[in-house]
């Protein structure tokens, strides 16, 4: 008897709608996020044999996508979606662009019209394997029962290995209901090969060992890829071996202690003015799981001009594809930085080279700091910088910090929480970063908390991108969850104003924008809330959130035309910064 007929012996024959669940229940899946149609019905159908796997209703496929992207980058598991054929599979394409840009884990199944009418124009078909080939990091047709679970299973190992992101899996409606054995071991994808050039060589290795122990500037910048890699431990250690200090990128917030002495804050575009001119005047450059985007870089020809350029990356296509760097040690950041700290023959770099380094970045920081809002007196105007300040000391104050994980929409607010809202933790901001999707923090929200529900998860969101997603409010109240709400209502889309202040002589050409009164919207969902627009009354209010037995919505009416800074306008060099004007003052207190 062969091994094949050993194992599939006794083995059951289900349908490929049962063999999907089956799959994903042997893939750890318990939470999945969706919305039903005619072409994915068999596998809804099939979901009441499954106790063991969740779904959640969304209103909006696009929800789903999105609910998926919070769950797995609150949790680090692959995130789970599925929508119909048509427009339910077209509604998820903005949800799997935001999870590509920033490597996000997930997996989104869709059904499709059936084999023999592919490629009819048949009533909701659409090509969504080809609609989505750009943005997916790979993606299956799949027409027969028998190959749904070896390529549902592949799609998993895809989406986690290496740099991780969303692959799409589309099931023809025929495929789900023709039935086949099951055989969950046997359907297991060849081992995972990594990259040829996934490896730091020895010679490359000397090189960046060299220039750190030459280097009397160096900077650390902490990209996303540390928590991918898990290596924030190692990053840390790093760190405080060389006294090297650390500036983080957009969605490496949190991969390093905020309070640490040797973390400097966020760079680019509305980072920390110190950041930027501290990355201007440094010799040495260590990138640690980043890609150097535009966000982070300013005008490339004004670049970091003395720095060399050590970048620690796992995927080799990012390497000098915008910055040329000196070396390039590529693999796994985690396993790289072991390499680096148990080469026995190289001594640490004495913290007495860096410490006059550290002393100048202190004086930029005193000299250089942000015209802070936060230190001047109440005038009675309340700003959005005060209402995350607050939310951040309220759950410090209440010993919840690092079990507070905040979800941000786009814009300004989401640069102000960035600035104002200090991460301690790993994996407690939750924001689109490289695509930048209105809308996203609602959803994400709902899938950071079905991930963490010991946790308290916070929405921070415009009025603008809130009203994308807000009828996801529904989903909250029929899962039964405790999410916060802060709407920062200054009723403009925020950053597109500022910008239009800033570069089109005050032109607001459908920027002010009308909103519901959210308070009342909450309630119609059945979730409380309350208005907001003194500061006096921000903490008060944040607390009974937080301790509200179910969700609740707070409408914060901020003053309309504040503007994110330090800001670098489009052209400028990383030190060209426009800076808080007049006559609110610069302080250096903090």
């Amino acid at each position: 008897m062969s091994d094949t007929t050993k194992q599939t012996q006794g083995a059951p024959t289900l349908t490929g709608a049962e063999i999907l669940w089956a799959t994903l229940a042997g893939e750890g899946v318990t939470t999945v996020f969706g919305y039903p149609g005619g072409a994915i019905l068999p596998i809804y159908d099939a979901l009441r044999k499954f106790p063991s796997i969740h779904h959640v209703l969304t209103r909006h496929e696009q929800g789903a996508s999105h609910m998926a992207d919070g769950y797995a980058r609150a949790s680090g598991r692959v995130g789970v979606c599925m929508a119909t054929s048509g427009p339910g599979a077209t509604n998820l394409v903005t949800g799997l662009a935001t999870a590509m840009l920033d490597s996000i884990p997930m997996v989104a199944i869709t059904g499709q019209v059936a084999s023999k009418v592919l490629g009819t124009d048949a009533f909701q078909e659409v090509d969504i394997t080809g609609i989505t080939l750009p943005i997916t990091k790979h993606n299956f047709v799949v027409t027969k029962a028998e190959d749904i679970a070896p390529t549902v299973r592949e799609a998993f190992q895809i989406a986690r290995s290496g740099r991780p992101g969303p692959v799409l899996v589309d099931i023809t409606k025929d495929a789900q209901q023709a039935s086949c054995i099951f055989d969950f071991d046997m359907s297991k994808p060849r081992a995972y090969r990594p990259h040829p050039m996934l490896h730091a060589h020895a010679g490359d290795m000397q090189l960046a060992l060299d220039l750190i122990q030459q280097s009397r500037k160096p900077i650390i910048f902490a990209g996303h890829g540390i928590i991918h890699s898990e290596a924030e431990q190692e990053v840390l250690r790093f760190a405080e071996r060389h006294g090297i200090p650390v500036a983080t990128t957009l969605l490496g917030l949190g991969s390093f202690p905020a309070s640490h002495p040797l973390a400097l804050g966020m760079m680019g575009m509305h980072g920390e003015s110190w950041v930027n001119h501290a990355i201007q005047n440094a010799d040495l450059i260590l990138a640690f799981g980043m890609r150097f985007d535009d966000r982070v870089t300013g005008n490339l020809a004004h670049y970091a001009p003395n720095a060399k350029k050590i970048h620690i990356e796992i995927d080799p296509s990012e390497i000098n594809k915008n910055v040329k760097v000196d070396v390039a040690l590529i693999g796994d950041l985690k396993q790289v930085l072991t390499q680096i700290e148990s080469a026995t023959e190289i001594a640490s770099l004495d913290r007495t080279q860096t410490a006059p380094w550290r002393d100048e970045i202190r004086a930029l920081k005193g000299d250089a700091s942000v015209r802070d809002i936060i230190n001047l007196p109440d005038n009675g105007h309340l700003y959005a910088a005060h209402v995350i300040h607050d939310i951040w000391q309220e759950a410090k104050a209440a010993g919840r910090l690092s079990q507070t994980v905040i979800a941000t929409d786009v814009g300004q607010h989401q640069m102000w929480e960035a600035q104002y809202f200090k991460h301690e933790d790993t994996r407690t901001l939750i924001t689109s970063g490289g695509l930048g999707t209105m809308g996203f923090a609602l959803p994400a929200a709902i899938g950071a908390k079905m991930a963490c529900p010991e946790k308290d998860v916070w929405v921070i969101a415009g009025d603008g991108g809130f009203q994308m997603t807000a009828s996801e409010l529904s989903t909250i109240q029929q899962e039964g969850l405790h999410i916060n709400i802060a709407v920062i209502n200054n009723g403009f889309l925020g950053m597109v104003r500022q910008w239009q202040e800033a570069f089109y002589d005050k032109n607001y050409a459908s920027s002010p924008i009308l909103s519901p009164n959210f308070v009342m919207l909450a309630a119609a969902h059945g979730i409380d809330g309350a208005s907001v627009s003194e500061r006096a009354d921000v903490v008060p209010t944040v607390t009974r959130a937080r301790t509200n037995e179910g969700s609740f919505l707070i409408n914060f009416a901020v003053e309309k035309e504040d503007g994110v800074y330090p800001m670098i306008a489009p052209g400028s060099a990383l030190h060209e910064m426009v800076r808080r004007p007049n006559p609110l003052l610069e302080t250096s207190e903090e």
